[in-house]
């Protein structure tokens, strides 16, 4: 059986719930390019694939985004 289900986009605070990280840490590991980053949903809005989120939770120290 395939999954077809829709990726959700998580926002700031389920993300920081997710990985247990702190805001600044979370920033600094987007600028570093240890976690993925966020999408522009709106003007002043932006949140993360889930899809993302979860790749990253599965190997969080050696997960590194992929310039393609």
């Amino acid at each position: 059986m395939t999954d077809n289900a829709p990726d959700r986009i998580l926002r700031l605070n389920a993300v920081l719930d997710r990985t247990g990280l702190s805001r600044a840490t979370l920033y600094r590991k987007i600028q570093g390019g240890t976690f993925p980053r966020q999408l522009r949903i709106a003007t002043r809005c932006a949140g993360w694939r889930e899809s993302a989120v979860n790749e990253w939770m599965r190997n969080p120290m050696f997960y590194s985004v992929e310039d393609g």
